[in-house]
């Protein structure tokens, strides 16, 4: 199996135009290219393989993190190996609230402190969050003792992040986040990643959506389904699929065995990465 370290999306954003679609694309940027930072596969003596998954993405003039890895040590690594300078960065896209896809943003925030961190939005979350206290039953009849906040709980209730200081915006809808760069969030109803919300980047360009995921735990082909709502036209996907157990008859890559557990829906192309590889 090969595996880039750099993918060049040759037909995909290396010439991007506007669509006669309704939907934006991205402005028109000649070098743009998804370079692994973080996987467990591929060629590069420099890398460091682990589980987990980041990449930087180029494109439209921006410079997006996409994930940071499963150790913050290991990313760092990498990161220097590929001459990547994270205080260039645009913004940063976290996709999900597990330590594989995350573990290095505090790398990341001691390199550039202020950059912007999109991630999604949870009651509860590790990302911070608000609630309004309307959300829990009161009983009048307790003493103030008893009562949170003596029964005279703020209108809304705010909850620290697990990181001092980043500018986190939490999304927990499909949102343009720069003219023909989408954040896909969904929800999975998957046994055992019930209810955890996950964010997709989804790029417009002259041939299509380009999709760049995390670990799909809300199901590729939702995902799918939903950045085909800003453009039907799928043109490639990179990232996690997450199908580790799924039976072969629903992967769509070519079945081997060193990229079964990591398969695609149908599209133009298709590159499963995290935890998988390109088809040779």
């Amino acid at each position: 199996m090969k595996v880039l370290a750099t993918i060049l999306i040759a037909a995909g954003i290396s010439s991007l135009t506007s669509l006669a679609t309704p939907a934006r694309a991205a402005e028109p940027e000649s070098k743009s290219r998804i370079t692994i930072l973080y996987d467990a596969f591929g060629t590069d003596p420099s890398m460091t393989k682990d589980w987990g998954f980041s990449a930087l993405v180029e494109v439209a003039g921006k410079r997006i993190l996409f994930d940071t890895g499963n150790d913050a040590d290991i990313f760092a690594a990498n990161v220097k190996a590929k001459g990547v300078d994270l205080k260039m960065l645009d913004f940063v896209v976290l996709s999900h609230r597990h330590s594989d896809h995350m573990a290095g943003l505090n790398y990341v925030l001691g390199v550039n402190p202020t950059v912007k961190i999109y991630a999604p939005r949870e009651g509860f979350g590790i990302y911070g969050s608000s609630l309004p206290s309307s959300f829990y039953r009161k009983d009048e009849n307790l003493p103030p003792e008893m009562r949170y906040y003596d029964g005279k709980p703020p209108q809304i209730m705010k909850f620290g992040a697990a990181w001092h200081g980043p500018q986190f915006e939490l999304i927990d809808k499909t949102t343009e986040i720069s003219p023909g760069i989408n954040l896909i969030a969904l929800v999975s109803d998957a046994p055992g990643t019930r209810e955890l919300k996950e964010l997709s980047l989804a790029v417009n360009t002259s041939e299509g959506m380009v999709l760049v995921v995390g670990c799909s735990h809300p199901g590729i082909e939702k995902i799918v389904e939903a950045a085909a709502a800003v453009n039907p036209k799928i043109h490639f996907v990179a990232g996690g699929f997450h199908l580790v157990v799924a039976p072969d008859e629903e992967g769509t890559v070519a079945q081997r065995p060193d990229v079964d557990h990591r398969r695609g829906p149908p599209g133009k192309a298709q590159a499963p990465l995290d935890g998988g590889g390109l088809p040779k």
